[in-house]
């Protein structure tokens, strides 16, 4: 589905926008041609993960369906709330090297559908021969 430039940055905007209006920071994104990581933080106590959710699939699949005609999503997705004691900086770097496991580039930051605002691509990246496999549950 996001295999094209347009595919892709849509989404993301959608996804900046409602993290803004539901109150919640993209600490690290990564569109690869089938699916989406989003690693996101509740900025106060109103902030609501499901309605984050239903809003980002909601705007983006309306865009998406406006100009291809066709669904974007599929029903529910994938979830996994951090303990307090997560080092979240392990599940950005999971999600920034994305592209890099899918063999879509060498390294991640050639990839440019990506991107982080708690940490930059080279904190994520250094070392990512060694964190190729995803962090422990």
């Amino acid at each position: 589905m996001f295999r094209e430039a347009a595919a892709a940055t849509e989404p993301l905007a959608q996804f900046q926008r409602t993290a803004h209006d539901e109150k919640f920071e993209l600490l690290a994104y990564c569109v690869v041609p089938d699916h989406v990581h989003l690693l996101v933080e509740g900025l106060n106590k109103d902030s609501d993960l499901r309605r984050f959710v239903k809003m980002c699939k909601q705007r983006t699949g309306f865009a998406y369906r406006t100009r291809c005609g066709d669904r974007l999503w599929q029903e529910g997705y994938f979830e996994r709330v951090l303990r307090d004691d997560a080092d979240a900086r392990e599940y950005a770097k999971y999600i920034i090297n994305n592209p890099v496991r899918a063999g879509l580039v060498a390294k991640a930051a050639d990839y440019e559908f990506l991107g982080a605002t708690a940490w930059s691509l080279d904190e994520l990246t250094k070392d990512a021969l060694n964190d190729i496999v995803s962090p422990a549950p």
